[in-house]
C-alpha cells in the first residue's frame, strides 16, 4: 500500500498542515521541521502524485509562449504547433496563451513580459534575441518566481531556467560538413546570411560553421556574415549585390529565415540549382525548394518536440521536479530531397518512391 500524507505526518510527528506546507515549499516552516518531514518521506518511500494533488485543488498551470511577430514560416509553424499542443494539454490543466511581439522592438517585448505575472502566468517560454533590456526583464520575472525557458535561440546571460532547441553550434558544424563535402573541398567562396547577428542561434551557428570550414576545408573561403534583419527585401538586395561582385561564390549558408526571398533572388539571376544552398528549418517553402533542387539540404528540428518539451519543462520547473534530460533533448535532423518526409502536396515517383521534382 502506498504511503500517504497522513503516514508522513505520523512518522515526522507533525500536523497535516505542516506536511502540506513542506510539500508545497510554503514559507513559515522551521528548517528542523522541514528536515524531519523530508526524512520521513525518504524512509517511507513516498512519491507525490502531483496530478491528483492539482486536480484536488483545481489548480491550473497558466503558461505563456512568446514568439516574434514576423513573416517567418518556421515561426508561424511553431505558433500553430503550440496552439495544437496547448489544446491537447488542456486536459492536464495547462492553459497555454500565445503572445507575439514586434521583432525589432526589445522594449515592447520587455513591457509585455513584465505584465505576465499580473495576469496569473506560472511560467514563460520565449524566442527572442538577447539584449540588455531583455536580460533585465527575464531576471525580473525570475525574481517573482516565474520560470523562464528560452526557445530555439538560447539566452545564457539572462539566468533563464532552461534552453529548448538544438545545439546550434553543433548545427553550424553540421552545415559546415555538408557544405564542404558538397563543394568537394574547394576552391570557391561561401556566402553566409543571418537574420540578426544579435541572436544567439545565429552567433553559435556561424561559430560552428567556421570551426569545420577552417579545420577541414581550408580551400573554401567563407565570406563575412550578411545581416538581413528578417527583411526579404534586404536579403534580396545583399544577395544580388554580393553575387554580382563575387563570381567565385559556389555555396550559400542561410543561418536564419528568408528562404523565399533567397530562392527568388537566385531565380532572377539565373543561378537557381547552380549553387549549393544549405539552410535551417523545414517549412512549406523549403520543402518545395528541396523538391525543385533550389535548396540542397535543410538542417531541421521538430516543432512538435519543441512544443511538447516546452510544456513538460515549464511544468516541472513550476513543481520543482527534476527533468528527464534525454526526453527533452532536441535532435538535429538533416533533410535532403531523397529523405524528405511526405507532405500534404507531395507527389511520389511510382518506381522509386521518391518525391517527384516540382514542375
Amino acid at each position: 500500500m502506498r504511503p500517504t500524507v497522513n503516514d508522513i505526518a505520523r512518522e515526522a510527528g507533525v500536523s497535516l498542515a505542516t506536511v502540506d506546507r513542506v510539500l508545497n515549499a510554503r514559507p513559515g516552516v522551521r528548517e528542523k521541521t522541514i528536515k524531519a518531514v523530508n526524512d520521513a518521506i525518504a524512509r517511507l518511500g513516498y512519491v507525490r502524485d502531483l496530478s491528483a494533488a492539482n486536480l484536488a485543488r483545481s489548480r491550473t498551470y497558466r503558461m505563456a509562449v512568446v514568439l516574434p511577430d514576423t513573416e517567418s514560416q518556421f515561426v508561424q509553424t511553431l505558433a500553430d504547433t503550440f496552439r495544437e499542443a496547448g489544446h491537447l494539454a488542456a486536459t492536464t490543466r495547462i492553459d497555454l496563451t500565445l503572445h507575439r511581439f514586434p521583432s525589432e522592438d526589445p522594449h515592447a517585448l520587455a513591457a509585455m513580459l513584465l505584465e505576465l505575472p499580473a495576469r496569473g502566468h506560472a511560467g514563460v517560454a520565449l524566442m527572442a534575441p538577447e539584449t540588455p533590456v531583455l536580460r533585465d526583464a527575464v531576471r525580473a520575472l525570475r525574481s517573482r518566481g516565474l520560470p523562464v525557458v528560452a526557445l530555439v535561440s538560447d539566452l545564457p546571460n539572462t539566468a533563464r531556467d532552461h534552453f529548448i532547441g538544438t545545439d546550434n553550434r553543433a548545427a553550424g558544424r553540421t552545415a559546415g560538413v555538408l557544405m564542404g563535402r558538397f563543394l568537394g573541398g574547394g576552391p570557391g567562396q561561401v556566402l553566409v546570411l543571418g537574420s540578426s547577428l544579435l541572436a544567439r542561434d545565429m552567433i553559435e551557428r556561424r561559430r560552428g560553421f567556421d570551426e569545420v570550414m577552417l579545420r577541414d576545408f581550408p580551400g573554401i573561403e567563407v565570406l563575412q556574415s550578411l545581416e538581413t534583419h528578417g527583411s526579404g527585401r534586404t536579403l534580396r538586395q545583399v544577395v544580388t549585390e554580393m553575387l554580382a561582385n563575387a563570381p567565385d561564390v559556389r555555396g550559400i549558408y542561410a543561418m536564419g529565415d528568408g528562404h523565399r526571398a533567397l530562392t527568388q533572388a537566385l531565380q532572377e539571376m539565373g543561378l537557381s540549382g547552380k549553387l549549393t544552398v544549405i539552410c535551417h528549418e523545414l517549412t512549406p517553402h523549403t520543402r518545395k525548394a528541396l523538391l525543385a533542387g533550389e535548396i540542397t539540404a535543410v538542417i531541421a528540428q521538430n516543432p512538435g518536440h519543441l512544443a511538447r518539451s516546452t510544456l513538460r519543462v515549464l511544468r516541472a520547473k513550476v513543481d520543482n521536479l527534476p527533468l528527464d534530460e534525454g526526453q527533452e533533448q532536441i535532435r538535429i535532423e538533416i533533410v535532403l530531397r531523397e529523405n524528405l518526409p511526405p507532405g500534404p502536396d507531395d507527389s511520389r515517383d511510382s518506381a522509386t518512391g521518391l518525391p517527384a521534382a516540382a514542375p
